[in-house]
């Protein structure tokens, strides 16, 4: 694909030309929000003037009068303040369509200054299943980076597993108490589940409960190196702890207890990932970063930075703002009284803010990345602005951007978190299978012609995409109802409608025995005139602004909603415009215009990590 120059940027060009003394990055050209003022508008020369002093009108007619963008508009009009808003001639717009259907661009232009970013998304616990919980991090992650990429960026996606501490110890117990009896976990069906279920036991046993502590009872009952007596809540957490301990001490067998979890998990994630087509660069869990931590913390001491307090050591906010030349950090992240961040336990053991340290210090030694972002739930801002502010004292030096990408929740309809009828946490795999038979429960009743194996691929992706769909299109830091029936709707702003919009061009071209829209070197040409046509083509050059948007605040659900206008323009410019029976030239030009349709929500939807059919 040949580099493309969109019109934003010419115009931005353009009217930056002709104000040679200012600084050219304020001056932003972007897409009318209302179209009866035209395509495109810049607000820039209203705060240029009030830094000079000058009328913000006449300073936009002083401009108007130097502009040459003759080429791209029919005319460029100065509206309240100081606006200036731009009109485009209809044969720029086909120009720009024209060059598409060569294959030249599509209508999206890639960075010259790719930066290397490092995404940190997904992060489940190994020994565990993994929940709905996870589902907003690996789907928001996925989807960032697949935008950065597009777009030119080196994108370096890192899965930071929970594969070290405190839990370990009961896990480890959990699994030896099956192994008196040579059950052991890894060996059966669905061993994820087996082990969450004695892990449950064991850890209600050391808050005290009858009936787990009975259990263990049971199991230790044969083993003549255990005394009953000590099976007591306190002895069972004791028990654990100890397994801890051999654990990080190095213990042969416990090792190899804890590699086979490790074993287990990620066999589980993988087979979740592959369903959701995610894949990682790197899977870096806590353990990783083990070794590191000791002198992490006497780093952080011998520089004051931080200090014991109780037997433990942590780090204090000192009330002050971070510098005003740190252009990452935001003022209200220098600031966390009164909540200290804990480095190190008054027992001696490391935590997740070491950990987080130590990881960030690897990801700058080794990747050398411009911009670190961490998509988590909204309840680790604190821990997030304590670890960044952190790292800003240890490191002042260091030039990179540090992002909290944070998410809301998913609600059931009762307006409480999304849990089973029983109560339970909602399994990912369980989920996943049930929009998938709810969505073959649709594809069969609507068409039952098709042969079984076609209707559970179709199936497979609609129900997928429609999960993915639903988690993307609010915005990522509010709350979400999740609802069966609106995500698998064939209208509405869904991924079905969507999918079904694609598809439905793609007939267009089953029944189309022309080769207007052949990628030639000499392509029919194209030509506007229905106002649908031109409200079409005008939303197809908003693409790339979408989709800077989308990286610059890390929100998909921008690009969500201009996919959903999108096919709601093509909808009206297909009732309006009739494509196959048009008359030759028109329907070369209208068959282009479909084309390039299908390949900006095809494009689109694949950011989200949205397959698309051919057929639906």
């Amino acid at each position: 694909m040949l580099p493309h120059k969109s019109i934003e940027a010419r115009l931005q060009a353009a009217v930056s030309s002709v104000l040679p003394d200012a600084n050219t990055a304020n001056v932003l050209v972007r897409p009318c929000p209302d179209p009866k003022f035209g395509d495109y508008q810049t607000n820039a020369l209203m705060a240029l003037a009030k830094e000079r002093k000058l009328n913000p009108r006449q300073l936009a007619a002083d401009v108007l009068a130097r502009l040459d963008v003759g080429e791209l508009c029919e005319k460029v009009e100065i509206a309240g303040a100081g606006f200036l808003n731009f009109r485009l001639k209809s044969s720029t717009l086909e120009r720009t369509l024209e060059s598409a259907a060569r294959g030249e661009h599509l209508f999206f232009e890639r960075t010259t200054q790719p930066r290397t970013v490092v995404i940190d998304f997904s992060s489940p616990n190994v020994a565990k299943p993994m929940h709905v919980g996870h589902i907003r991090s690996t789907i928001l992650g996925d989807s960032l980076a697949r935008a950065l990429r597009l777009l030119g960026h080196r994108v370096i996606t890192d899965n930071h597993i929970g594969d070290w501490g405190t839990q370990f110890g009961m896990m480890i117990f959990a699994w030896k108490v099956e192994k008196f009896f040579e059950n052991d976990p890894g060996l059966l069906p669905d061993p994820i589940s087996e082990l969450e279920r004695v892990y449950k036991l064991v850890n209600e046993a050391c808050k005290g409960d009858a009936k787990a502590l009975a259990y263990l009872r049971s199991r230790f009952s044969y083993d003549v190196e255990l005394e009953l007596d000590k099976i007591e809540p306190e002895g069972a957490l004791n028990w654990a702890r100890m397994e801890l301990v051999k654990l990080q001490s190095g213990d042969k067998e416990n090792l190899e207890i804890w590699e086979r979890l490790i074993a287990i998990s990620k066999k589980q994630f993988e087979t979740i990932y592959n369903r959701l087509g995610v894949t990682f660069d790197h899977t870096l869990g806590e353990s990783f970063y083990n070794p590191m931590l000791k002198a992490i913390v006497q780093e952080l001491l011998d520089k004051g930075i931080a200090k014991e307090s109780e037997g433990a050591i942590a780090v204090f906010s000192d009330g002050s703002l971070p510098p005003k030349q740190d252009p990452f950090l935001k003022q209200e992240d220098g600031e966390w009284k009164p909540n200290p961040s804990l480095i190190q336990k008054s027992d001696g053991a490391a935590n997740y803010a070491t950990t987080d340290l130590a990881t960030l210090a690897y990801r700058l030694q080794t990747w050398h990345p411009s911009e670190i972002g961490y998509v988590t739930d909204g309840r680790q801002q604190l821990h997030f602005q304590q670890i960044f502010a952190t790292f800003r004292r240890w490191h002042p030096e260091a030039n990179v951007k540090l992002a909290h990408v944070w998410f809301g929740s998913i609600l059931g309809e009762d307006g409480k978190p999304f849990k089973t009828r029983s109560g339970e946490t909602v399994r990912l795999a369980d989920l996943l299978d049930e929009a998938e038979e709810r969505a073959f429960q649709v594809v069969t009743d609507k068409r039952p012609d098709l042969p079984e194996p076609q209707r559970r691929e179709i199936a497979r992706v609609v129900g997928i995409g429609a999960i993915k769909y639903a988690d993307l299109l609010p915005n990522r830091q509010s709350d979400y109802v999740f609802s069966w029936d609106k995500m698998l709707a064939l209208h509405g702003n869904t991924a079905p409608y969507l999918q079904y919009s694609y598809a439905r061009i793609s007939s267009i071209f089953r029944k189309d025995d022309s080769d207007a829209t052949s990628k030639t070197s000499e392509p029919a040409s194209v030509s506007l005139g229905a106002p649908e046509e031109i409200s079409l083509a005008r939303h197809l050059l908003n693409f790339d602004f979408v989709l800077g948007a989308v990286v610059e605040d890390y929100r998909p659900n921008l690009l969500c909603n201009y996919l959903y206008e999108l096919a709601s323009h093509y909808a009206r410019f297909y009732e309006n415009c009739p494509v196959l029976k048009a008359e030759p030239k028109e329907r070369a030009s209208r068959l282009i215009l479909s084309s390039l349709t299908a390949e900006v929500l095809r494009q689109g939807l694949e950011i989200l990590g949205i397959q698309t059919l051919e057929q639906m």
